[in-house]
């Protein structure tokens, strides 16, 4: 069956930011976008974490085209200075946005697999003339099959955290403790969540800025009036180096350079014990249920009550699998986008910005962009999004010129002494080469706004 796809939608999965600007530049271009989303509204990821604080401030958080195709609805900007929650964003940008594209925003729908029309990954006949066939799972049970000129996956990586195991898998006893242990930053103003942590011995495991905010909110939590005896445990794969907090007060992004600091204060306050060179290998209980980490050499931590692990994320690959892409052995990113942002071998993540070009495969017509184009990378920046959806929209329109023409500015994004240096603390320093302590800009093109990130 050959399917001609001109009159076909564009399938963009995923009501997220990334997802929500392709939707608004591919509208902007003539083309008609399809988004679907698994939640009940959009940005149902960013509502999962809604009590955490942007260290983007909302200027660099509004996507262009989004704000062309919101204006006319009355909305107003938020003060671009100031520094969203992810629930901010999702009430006053990501929700009214979805609204104003109105029936092309399907909620309720999980997208289960992405093919060729009558054509699995092996088959190569007439493959590029077939449409894309997206099946999906509606939230009322029931089964439906779209066909698609193309695909833009934006579904990001929140369902999909690491685990606690060093080797990438989860540690031996991990999932028979699951009752206590979170992948997420706990919201401490939720009643419930802050009686769980309070006045308990809570393990952090993580180096990134999700970790530096859960030991934050701990420290706060133990100097509160009901959190005394609070105590975190900073659990780190690596050592400790200069670069381990971050740049600082040196940041280009203010706000997450605090993250780091408000972690060594966590430290050097005595709110939180670090423990270096730790890769866990098993989860163990004691007498009295409490957990034991037990890492690769044997070492075992004293107990604690809770675990909170944030070892970074990683993509679902599982539903494009039928498809022909094409994806770095280590990162599960775009082949041609993965030496841009491969902490092993760049000691800092300074992240060219890139478009349609980096982001093709093999198989025409797929992209997965946002979050997800990272794969397993750390520390993606919103903007870096918004440039990569405006670039494959030109391309899908047929206009290459703007598609390959790139004007983006974008600060370091703090990726230092990347993984492959974790058990050599003092080469992480030595290779820094002061990065992220002194972050530079990288401009391509006439200057544009610079980026920001989540």
């Amino acid at each position: 069956m050959n399917t001609s796809t001109e009159a076909l939608p564009v399938v963009v999965i995923g009501a997220g930011p990334a997802g929500l600007a392709a939707a608004a530049h591919l509208t902007e271009r003539g083309l008609t976008p399809l988004v679907l989303e698994t939640g009940t509204a959009a940005g149902g990821a960013v509502r999962e974490w809604g009590h955490v604080r942007l260290f983007s401030t909302w200027s660099e958080l509004v996507d262009p085209a989004a704000e062309k195709l919101l204006a006319p609805t009355g909305w107003t900007a938020p003060d671009g200075a100031t520094y969203p929650s992810g629930a901010d964003w999702a009430e006053r940008y990501l929700q009214p946005l979805a609204d104003a594209l109105g029936e092309r925003v399907h909620y309720g729908a999980t997208v289960t697999g992405v093919s060729r029309l009558g054509r699995d990954r092996i088959v190569d006949a007439d493959r590029e003339q077939q449409p894309f066939t997206v099946r999906i799972l509606n939230s009322d049970g029931t089964e439906k099959r779209i066909l698609a000129s193309a695909v833009i996956d934006a579904s990001g990586t929140w369902s999909t955290p690491g685990p606690i195991g060093g080797d990438g898998l989860p540690a031996l006893g991990e999932k028979a403790a699951a009752d206590r242990i979170s992948y997420r930053i706990p919201d401490l103003k939720d009643p419930a969540v802050r009686a769980r942590y309070a006045g308990r011995r809570t393990a952090v495991i993580g180096s990134g800025a999700s970790a530096f905010t859960a030991l934050a909110y701990l420290a706060d939590l133990s100097e509160a009036e009901n959190g005394t005896g609070t105590h975190a445990v900073w659990v780190l794969r690596r050592g400790i180096s200069g670069s381990t907090f971050g740049g600082g007060t040196a940041d280009r992004l203010p706000a997450r350079g605090a993250l780091g600091l408000a972690a060594k204060a966590a430290v050097d306050d005595g709110h939180a014990d670090a423990v270096t060179g730790f890769r866990t290998d098993a989860v163990q209980r004691d007498s009295d249920g409490r957990l034991v980490l037990v890492a690769e050499d044997g070492r075992r931590l004293d107990p604690v009550d809770e675990v909170i692990v944030l070892t970074g994320l990683r993509p679902d690959l599982s539903f494009v699998s039928e498809l022909r892409l094409a994806l770095d052995e280590r990162l599960q990113a775009p082949l041609e986008l993965a030496p841009l942002i491969d902490p092993n071998q760049h000691s800092c993540g300074t992240v060219h910005p890139h478009g349609v070009n980096e982001l093709s495969h093999p198989e025409q017509g797929i992209y997965l962009v946002g979050m997800k184009s990272y794969g397993r990378a750390p520390t993606f920046l919103a903007m870096t999004g918004y440039e990569q959806v405006r670039s494959i929209a030109a391309h899908l329109a047929g206009d290459q010129e703007a598609a390959e023409r790139v004007e983006l500015t974008l600060p370091e994004t703090g990726v230092c002494g990347g993984a492959g240096l974790f058990d050599q603390p003092q080469a992480a320093e030595e290779t820094s080469g002061g990065c992220c302590a002194a972050p530079t800009t990288l401009t391509i093109g006439s200057p544009a706004s610079s980026s920001g990130g989540c």
